[in-house]
C-alpha cells in the first residue's frame, strides 16, 4: 500500500511527485546537508496519495472538475466565486479515521508527549520546479498546537490548492488542475516570533550577478518582508571572500523594521498581529556578523548541492537563539533577463524643438516638465517627471533617481549635473541656456540623448524605438577598455558589460550619498558649532559607539561593492577629490573647510592628505580602503592619487599611506597618480619613480593647458580635448610612460565622442581608456576601428619594407 505520510528522513528531491517541491527540498536538505552543519527543522509530510485518497473517499474529485469547467477563462470575472466553491467543497469533507490517526501519531513522534507548536506548510506536487515556482500561492499555518488544531490546519492547506491566486497561476502556467495534488509539511516550529526571520538569494536578484548572496531580515515573523510592510535589514555577502575566510559582508543596510509580527494571544481571533518595534531594536541589525556568515555558508552549501541559484527562507529561534533554514527553492523570477542584452535608442519623429544642450547618456525619455528653482519644491515627483531647472548642485542628488530625465540651463559635460546623471543612468541635457524660458511647466516633452553630443528637447511625446544589442557579439580591443564608476548600486549590473575592469572609481559619490558626513566632523565632533548639525550626525551614526567607525564602514562597503562586482579585474579607487566648496556641503563640513575664491585650483587632491586641516580625515579614507583590500580580501583594488602637483608632494602622500598600512607593493598594492597638471607631464619620468601607473585626466589637463575654467559657460566653445596643445601634452605623457615601462590610461569622454581622438590615443600606444557606462559601447567601437586602421597601416609599411 502507498504511504499517506513520509518522515523528512524518508524524503529526497526525487519525491517531488509525491510530496511537492517544497517538502521534497526540505527532506533533501535534512538528509544531505544536516551533516554539513545546515540546520533544518525536522518534520513529516502527507503525500499526494493521501490527497487523492481524500478526494476519492469524499467523492469530490468530479465535483471539483465540474466547478472548474465553469471558470471564465477570458476575463476571469467569476474567479472569486469558483475558488470559494472549490475550497468550501474541501473544507466540508472529512478525513478518514486512519489518515487522522496517522497524522496524530507522527505528530507525537515528532514532538514528544508535550506536543510542541508546529508549522504546517502547503507543498503542491508541481511546486518549486525551475520553470514554475508556486511560491506564495498556497497557505502556511504557524504555531499550530494539538492534534485537533493540526488536522484542521492540514485540511485548510488542502483547500488552499484552490485559492484564487493558485487557480489563476495554474491557468497562466498551463498546468491542468486535476494534475496537481497538495502535500502538507509539518515541521517543528522555529520561534522566530521571539527572534527574527528573513529571506535570501544566492545571486543578486535584480542583475543576476552570481558572486554575492543577498540576505534580508526583520524582527519576528517573515510575513512583513513578503507583504512589504516594513523595510528590512539587507546584507550582501561576497562569495569569494567567504570561501577564503576573509570578512565577506560587503554591504549592510539598516531597515526601519517599524513593526514586528508575533503570534496573537490565545483568546484573540487573529493568529498573528503586528506590534510596534521598540526604538532600540529598530536601530539594531537583526543578525550579528557571525550569524550572517553562518547563513551565507549554508546558502552556499545549498546552492552547491542543487547546482543552481536558490531562493531560501531562514529563521532564528528567539528562545534557543538557533538559526534554521525553513525553505529553499530554485530562483526562478529575478534572473530571467539576458545580461548580454543592451538597449539602444532611436528617435522616429520630432516635435517642435524647444531647447538644446549637451547630451548626457544615450537614452530617450518622455515625461511632464516640472520647472523647479530649488529641491525644496520637489514634492510629488513621479517616474515620468522631467526636472527642468537652472542648475543642479549636490543637494539635488537624492531627487534625481525618482525622475525620467533632467534638463538644466547651466553646466557642461563635466558639470555636477552631467556627472551625477551619468552615474544614475538618468538621461540629461545640460547647459541649454534657455530651457526654463522655452519649456512650460506641466507640458509633455521628449528628451533625446540619442543623437550624439548634442541633446534635444522636443515638444510633445515623440515616437522612438529601442534596439537590443547583444554584448556577447562585442569583441574587446587590444587596448584595455575600462569603466568610470561611482555608484555602488549600479555595479552588479554594469559588471556584465564588456570591460577590463574599473579605471576610475570616484570616491566622492560614495561619500556624498552613503556617508554624507564630513570626515573631520566625525573626528572632531565636539568642535562643531551648530547644534542642529550635531543632532543630524548623532542620528546618522546612532548605531556606532565611535563615530569614525561609521565613516570607515560606509566608505569601505561602497568601495568593496564595486571591487567585488568586477573581481578579480583591476579596480582603481581614486582618493577623495572634492574641492573645498564641495567638502563644505557635506554635513558638518562648513566648520572644517576654508573659503577659497577659486576652489578648482585651490586646496584639493594630494595637498589635503598631509595637511593638518584634513590629514585625520585622510586616515579614515586609508582605513576604509585597507578594510576592503585586506579584511575583505579585495586585493584587486588599486589606489589613485589625484591632483598631485609636485614630486615632493607625491612622496609625502605615498609615505602617509604607508603609515596607514597601505604600503606600495605590499600584497600587490599598486599606487597610481592622475596626470592632469602640466607638471605631471613635464616630470612624468620622475613621477614614474614614485607611482606604479598614470591615468590622464583629460578634463583638468585641458583646463590647465588651455587656461580655461572647465565649468565656464562663456568659454565652453574653446574647451576642447582635441586641441593640438592638449594632444601634445597627452602624447608626451604616453611616451614618458613607455620609456619608464609605466602603465598609462586615460579617463574621459573624448575617445567615445570623437573617433579621431580615440585613433590618436591608440596610435600613441595608450594602455587603457576608461569610459562612463553610457559611452562604453561607442568607445569600444571607436577603439576597434582605430586598431584595425593602424594594423592596415603597419601591414602596408611591412609590405613596402620587404619589397
Amino acid at each position: 500500500m502507498k504511504s499517506r505520510i513520509k518522515k523528512f528522513s524518508e524524503i529526497g528531491i526525487r519525491d517531488v511527485a509525491s510530496v511537492g517541491g517544497k517538502n521534497a527540498s526540505l527532506g533533501e536538505m535534512y538528509n544531505e546537508l544536516t551533516s554539513k552543519g545546515v540546520r533544518i527543522p525536522n518534520g513529516f509530510a502527507t503525500t499526494s496519495f493521501a490527497f487523492w485518497e481524500f478526494l476519492k473517499e469524499n467523492n469530490i474529485q468530479t465535483k471539483l472538475e465540474t466547478i472548474l469547467t465553469q471558470l471564465d477563462r477570458d476575463a476571469y470575472a467569476n474567479l472569486k466565486d469558483i475558488g470559494k466553491q472549490a475550497r468550501a467543497l474541501i473544507l466540508s469533507a472529512t478525513f478518514s479515521e486512519a489518515f487522522s490517526e496517522e497524522i496524530k501519531n507522527e505528530y507525537t513522534l515528532l514532538c514528544g508527549k508535550d506536543l510542541k507548536e508546529v508549522a504546517v506548510r502547503s507543498s503542491a506536487t508541481a511546486e518549486d520546479l525551475p520553470d514554475a515556482s508556486f511560491a506564495g500561492q498556497h497557505e502556511t499555518y504557524l504555531n499550530v498546537k494539538g492534534g485537533t488544531a493540526l488536522l484542521e490546519a492540514v485540511k485548510k492547506c488542502f483547500a488552499s490548492l484552490y485559492t484564487n491566486r493558485a487557480i489563476k497561476y495554474r491557468e497562466d502556467k498551463g498546468f491542468k488542475h486535476d494534475d496537481v495534488a497538495l502535500s502538507v509539511g509539518v515541521q517543528i516550529m522555529v520561534r522566530s516570533d521571539k527572534g527574527c526571520s528573513g529571506v535570501g538569494f544566492t545571486i543578486e536578484p535584480e542583475s543576476g550577478f552570481e558572486n554575492v548572496i543577498l540576505l534580508s531580515g526583520v524582527w519576528g515573523l517573515g510575513e512583513n518582508i513578503v507583504q512589504g510592510t516594513v523595510s528590512p535589514d539587507e546584507f550582501y555577502v561576497f562569495k569569494p571572500s567567504l570561501a577564503h575566510n576573509k570578512y565577506p559582508i560587503i554591504q549592510k543596510k539598516l531597515g526601519d523594521k517599524k513593526l514586528t509580527m508575533i503570534y496573537a494571544e490565545a483568546d484573540q481571533e487573529k493568529t498573528i498581529t503586528n506590534i510596534e518595534t521598540p526604538k532600540d531594536k529598530q536601530e539594531q541589525f537583526v543578525l550579528t556578523d557571525n550569524e550572517l556568515i553562518t547563513l551565507a555558508k549554508w546558502a552556499t552549501l545549498i546552492e552547491d548541492h542543487y547546482q543552481k541559484p536558490m531562493d531560501i527562507e531562514w529563521a532564528k529561534d528567539g528562545i534557543t537563539s538557533e538559526l534554521f533554514i525553513t525553505q529553499a527553492r530554485p530562483e526562478t523570477v529575478h534572473n530571467t533577463r539576458n545580461k548580454n542584452i543592451h538597449i539602444a535608442y532611436k528617435l522616429i519623429n520630432k516635435g517642435k524643438l524647444l531647447s538644446q544642450g549637451n547630451a548626457v547618456g544615450s537614452k530617450i525619455a518622455i515625461g511632464k516638465a516640472r520647472l523647479l528653482t530649488s529641491p525644496k519644491e520637489a514634492d510629488q515627483l513621479t517616474p515620468d517627471t522631467i526636472i527642468v531647472t537652472d542648475t543642479i548642485t549636490p543637494d539635488w542628488d537624492p531627487l534625481l533617481k525618482q525622475v525620467a530625465g533632467i534638463v538644466t540651463n547651466k553646466g557642461g559635460r563635466t558639470s555636477h549635473a552631467a556627472i551625477v546623471a551619468r552615474e544614475l543612468g538618468v538621461p540629461a541635457i545640460v547647459g541649454c541656456g534657455d530651457a526654463t524660458q522655452t519649456i512650460k511647466n506641466g507640458d509633455a516633452i521628449t528628451l533625446s540623448c540619442a543623437q550624439g553630443k548634442t541633446g534635444y528637447i522636443y515638444q510633445g511625446a515623440c515616437a522612438f524605438e529601442e534596439e537590443e544589442i547583444d554584448f556577447s557579439n562585442i569583441i574587446l580591443p587590444k587596448t584595455e577598455v575600462k569603466l568610470i564608476l561611482a555608484d555602488p548600486e549600479s555595479a552588479f549590473q554594469l559588471a556584465s558589460y564588456p570591460n577590463n575592469g574599473v579605471g576610475l572609481l570616484r570616491m566622492e559619490f560614495i561619500i556624498t550619498h552613503h556617508v554624507k558626513v564630513h570626515p573631520m566632523a566625525l573626528v572632531k565632533f565636539d568642535q562643531i558649532k551648530d547644534d542642529s548639525v550635531k543632532k543630524a550626525i548623532e542620528k546618522i551614526t546612532v548605531t556606532y559607539t565611535d563615530k569614525k567607525d561609521y565613516f570607515i564602514d560606509k566608505l569601505s562597503q561602497g568601495i568593496a561593492t564595486i571591487a567585488a562586482a568586477f573581481y578579480p579585474k583591476e579596480v582603481i579607487v581614486r582618493l577623495s577629490d572634492f574641492k573645498t566648496n564641495e567638502y563644505a556641503n557635506l554635513i558638518g563640513g562648513k566648520d572644517f573647510e576654508p573659503h577659497e575664491e577659486n576652489p578648482m585650483l585651490g586646496f584639493r587632491g594630494a595637498s589635503r592628505y598631509y595637511n593638518d586641516l584634513y590629514k585625520d580625515g585622510f586616515v579614515l579614507e586609508c582605513k576604509a580602503i585597507k578594510k576592503a583590500r585586506e579584511d575583505m580580501g579585495l586585493t584587486n583594488l588599486k589606489i589613485m592619487v589625484p591632483f598631485c602637483r609636485t614630486l615632493e608632494e607625491g612622496r609625502t602622500v605615498v609615505a602617509a599611506m604607508a603609515e596607514n598600512d597601505l604600503k606600495r607593493g605590499d600584497k600587490g598594492l599598486g599606487i597610481y597618480t592622475m596626470v592632469e597638471i602640466p607638471s605631471n607631464v613635464i616630470l612624468a619620468e620622475q613621477f614614474a619613480e614614485i607611482f606604479d601607473g598614470f591615468s590622464i585626466g583629460s578634463n583638468d589637463l585641458t583646463q590647465l593647458t588651455l587656461g580655461i575654467d572647465r565649468d565656464s559657460e562663456l568659454m565652453k566653445d574653446l574647451f576642447d580635448e582635441n586641441n593640438d596643445a592638449v594632444k601634445q601634452m597627452i602624447k608626451m605623457a604616453i611616451h614618458s610612460a613607455k620609456k619608464t615601462n609605466t602603465k598609462i590610461g586615460l579617463c574621459g569622454q573624448a575617445p567615445s565622442d570623437s573617433p579621431e581622438f580615440a585613433s590618436f590615443l591608440v596610435k600613441e600606444g595608450i594602455d587603457s581608456i576608461s569610459f562612463n557606462p553610457d559611452a562604453l559601447l561607442q568607445g569600444i567601437e571607436n577603439i576597434n576601428k582605430a586598431e584595425k586602421d593602424l594594423k592596415k597601416v603597419d601591414e602596408h609599411d611591412d609590405f613596402i619594407f620587404y619589397k
